[in-house]
């Protein structure tokens, strides 16, 4: 079939297919290289700024706020409003606020700026996969989504290298606007050749309030909890937005339970699977938040390493998720996902665990090379199966609404790390200029995710469990059936079938 457009939808292989998928995963592909790019720039911005370690957590935390309060929420406003309205709106506003990042003076009015991205980033990243769902025919859906997640993920293994060059051979605001030709590209494309699409039958109420609550019950913590490195839990500038937040967050809880249309139904989490999941996703990503934010500082201050090397240095972990992701996939629907998600866990934190050899003067290929690749490992064997339980483990109309919390809680894991893994190991003020205390602390902080993410594989060992296999059908006299969980006698021999006819 050849046709671009085949009972209304969108064909693989076509000129318009192309464009979709041109323009999904350059969309989606600004906010992931955004979220790597800006790393390796932290020390740099902080130099140039004046800004201290909480400046530095919060030009990551700003994003990474708006974009874990908000994600939930953007996936019904594209249902209701229209899903390539959503996703151009977010495309814009992420390349203005791109451009006021660029912009920024100060690190106030950049943290601002990077609250204003992740809005951005909230809306269009679940609307370039939305679009996709909804574009391409049910039997192209899936390589249309395999061929974005590949993509993107070239977009974070690209990040790094990207960050640290621009850095090193102009300025660090060229991060933020290598984002505007992207985004002129995607609206280009998406007005031309993306189609729109609503859910005609959608009636669910919008839950503004809770999206509310998220953000100031989230917002609340972190900033209590940046805050007390420099001035002790005492002080009313700590205290009082913790117990906010955490009122705040106690409200979300009860608006859940008892609100008509939430903004996550309550009985996603009366599913163990799902609940067991997303715990782990939790512990996993909390350590991972940490590690990336306070590796890149700890090369470029400890080890004396340019932006762009401490940029390549991490580059291992994702060429390693990029090559085993998918076998790792696999491997968890043939034996089930509990192993993997053990036994990753613990990898994890021995990679972890590894980092602590580093010192100075010490050489790549011994010491930090080591380290990254036992991470990569753990990481690549734990992600796919992580993800896969916890999308499967809801029913089937909740599956959009699955990968949203699942997004949502990784990303509020890493907010919530950042903020407390360096006040846990004493990491505050300008620490990251001083490469001895930061060596200190950057061990302690080691030693607190490992035992995070190794909580992690605990919990999975204890609380996933494996799904139950289909028994064989018993014999019957003459007759015979296909042994395989799916349409009846779908893919059975022709033999077989026959008998059973």
């Amino acid at each position: 079939m050849t046709e671009a457009i085949a009972g209304g939808q969108v064909v693989w292989g076509t000129g318009r297919g192309r464009w979709v998928i041109a323009a999904t995963v350059a969309g989606s592909g600004m906010a992931f290289l955004d979220g790597t790019v800006v790393n390796v720039a932290l020390p740099t911005i902080g130099d140039e700024l004046g800004a201290d370690l909480a400046g530095l957590q919060w030009v990551l935390n700003g994003y990474m706020l708006t974009l874990a309060s908000l994600i939930l929420l953007s996936g019904s406003l594209g249902d209701r409003y229209g899903r390539r309205r959503v996703f151009l709106t977010g495309v814009v506003w992420f390349a203005v606020a791109s451009v006021l990042c660029a912009a920024a003076p100060d690190v106030v009015v950049l943290v601002i700026a990077r609250a204003l991205q992740g809005v951005g980033a909230a809306l269009l990243t679940p609307g370039s996969l939305a679009l996709l769902e909804s574009e391409f025919r049910t039997q192209d859906r899936a390589r249309a989504i395999g061929t974005w997640s590949g993509l993107t993920g070239v977009a974070n293994a690209v990040g790094p290298f990207l960050g640290g060059w621009l850095v090193d051979v102009g300025s660090w605001r060229l991060i933020f606007l290598l984002n505007v030709p992207l985004a002129v590209f995607v609206v280009a494309a998406t007005v031309r050749h993306v189609p729109e699409s609503r859910d005609d039958a959608y009636e669910g109420r919008l839950d503004f309030v809770g999206a509310g609550l998220t953000v100031v019950g989230l917002g609340g913590t972190t900033y209590g909890l940046i805050g007390a490195g420099g001035h002790g839990f005492a002080a009313p500038q700590v205290w009082a937005p913790l117990a906010i937040g955490v009122l705040a967050l106690a409200a979300f809880v009860v608006r859940v339970r008892w609100a008509r249309s939430p903004l996550v139904p309550p009985s996603l989490f009366r599913i163990r699977q799902f609940s067991a999941a997303n715990l782990v996703t939790a512990t996993v990503y909390a350590g991972l938040g940490s590690v990336f934010f306070l590796l890149v500082v700890f090369l470029q201050t400890v080890l004396g390493y340019t932006a762009l090397e401490a940029g390549v240095a991490s580059l291992p972990i994702t060429l390693l998720m990029l090559t085993l992701s998918g076998r790792s996939g696999h491997l968890a629907e043939r034996i089930g996902p509990r192993l993997q998600m053990s036994a990753g866990p613990l990898v994890m934190a021995a990679g972890m665990l590894l980092l602590l050899r580093i010192g100075p003067g010490d050489a790549y290929w011994s010491s930090v090379l080591p380290a990254v690749l036992v991470l990569g490992l753990g990481l690549a064997s734990t992600v796919a199966p992580l993800t896969a339980t916890a999308l499967g483990a809801a029913d089937e109309r909740h599956a959009g609404i699955a990968s949203g919390v699942n997004n949502a809680v990784a990303r509020a894991a890493q907010l919530t790390a950042v903020a407390v893994v360096p006040l846990a190991a004493g990491l505050s003020g300008d620490a990251y200029r001083d490469a001895g205390a930061f060596s200190d602390g950057f061990r302690m902080a080691m030693i607190i995710t490992a035992a995070i993410v190794a909580a992690g594989g605990v919990l999975a060992a204890a609380m996933i469990r494996n799904p139950r296999r289909a028994a064989p059908p018993e014999p019957k006299a003459d007759r015979y059936s296909c042994g395989l969980d799916g349409p009846p006698l779908s893919g059975c021999p022709r033999a077989l079938r026959d008998q059973d006819a």
